[in-house]
């Protein structure tokens, strides 16, 4: 068996700059740590339970297999302060039928991210008696 210790979603921009902007100023991720020099060095963001390092130049289109999932505390707020930066919202806030309240935007290379407010009586968040 596999132990693993740590774990980070690697992500190869077309413009790693641009990418550093989005994650780091407009999302508002904070730094982990940063490496190398230059516009292909590495900048690595506290995810929550874990990291999302940028890092060098990818070639191609933004694969239509990567998801992003962020959990948010108010995806409405996010919802305003990400559309008035002009960030790409592909589908607004909207309560799942599973309970989630999720919202879908694109980073700039086109990978989708999920904003997911997790409401106050869903099983994730409260269960009875525990």
């Amino acid at each position: 068996m596999v132990q693993v210790l740590s774990s980070r979603v690697l992500l190869r921009p077309a413009d790693p700059e641009r990418s550093r902007v989005f994650y780091g100023e407009t999302l508002g991720l904070q730094i982990s740590r940063e490496f190398g020099t230059g516009p292909e060095r590495g900048t690595v963001y506290f995810l929550g339970g874990g990291f999302l390092e940028v890092s060098g130049r990818g070639e191609g289109p933004a694969t239509d297999t990567l998801r992003l999932w962020l959990q948010v505390p108010d995806v409405t707020a996010a919802h305003e302060e990400l559309r008035a930066a002009g960030v790409e919202i592909l589908r607004p806030p909207v309560r799942e039928p599973w309970g989630l309240v999720e919202m879908w935007i694109a980073d700039p290379d086109g990978h989708r991210i999920v904003l997911v407010e997790v409401p106050a009586d869903h099983p994730l968040r409260y269960r009875p008696g525990i």
